[in-house]
């Protein structure tokens, strides 16, 4: 099954699919802004985004978006609980340094949460690490050990297990490879997952 880009992200599409109209959103590690943007357009959100780098919040700024400058950690603190209806981390979980913190932050400053990760799970990286012996790098994760933003290395089915443990429900998981979506065999086969979930 094919599934739709916004600017070159299928990941961007599926989150886009997911949030309702009308609602309060805010993206943490938003970059340029560029989902939140399209969200605000199509879909006539309250867009609200957190991101570091300075060059990508002014960027995201002339877009007409607002977004704070701050670190996305200590940033989740600054809000009051269910602040938002959607709360979106995109591609950036794996970089954080206390995920766990910024999952339960998102749950409480909003009704949903949506994440989408890398999955270290698909079989490229494990025939990487097999057969070279060293820390794995293929096309979508291209990073030498020693330069790469990615600090947690987290599979499909560890999400699946921590939200297991942690009572969070999951209303909905898509897996994507490429621009395709798959059903079978997630933590073997798909190249991105993207979670929506609440606290209960």
């Amino acid at each position: 099954m094919g599934v739709s880009e916004i600017y070159g992200r299928s990941d961007y599409a599926i989150i886009g699919s997911l949030v309702e109209p009308g609602t309060r959103v805010l993206d943490l590690g938003c970059g340029e802004g560029l989902l939140l943007s399209w969200l605000k357009e199509n879909k006539r959100v309250n867009a609200r985004g957190v991101e570091l780098v300075g060059a990508s919040v002014q960027k995201a700024i002339a877009c007409g978006v607002s977004v704070y400058q701050g670190n996305l950690e200590s940033a989740l603190e600054d809000y009051p609980d269910r602040a938002f209806d959607y709360v979106i981390l995109s591609q950036t979980l794996q970089e954080t340094r206390h995920p766990l913190k910024v999952l339960e932050g998102m749950l409480r400053i909003g009704k949903h949460a949506v994440v989408a990760f890398p999955n270290f799970g698909h079989w490229s990286m494990r025939m990487a690490h097999l057969f070279t012996g060293r820390a794995p790098k293929t096309p979508l994760f291209p990073h030498d050990w020693y330069d790469s933003p990615n600090i947690h290395f987290l599979t499909v089915d560890d999400f699946e297990a921590l939200a297991h443990k942690q009572h969070w429900r999951i209303e909905r998981r898509i897996f994507l490879s490429g621009s395709r979506q798959v059903t079978m065999l997630p933590n073997l086969t798909a190249e991105v997952a993207v979670f929506l979930f609440t606290a209960s």
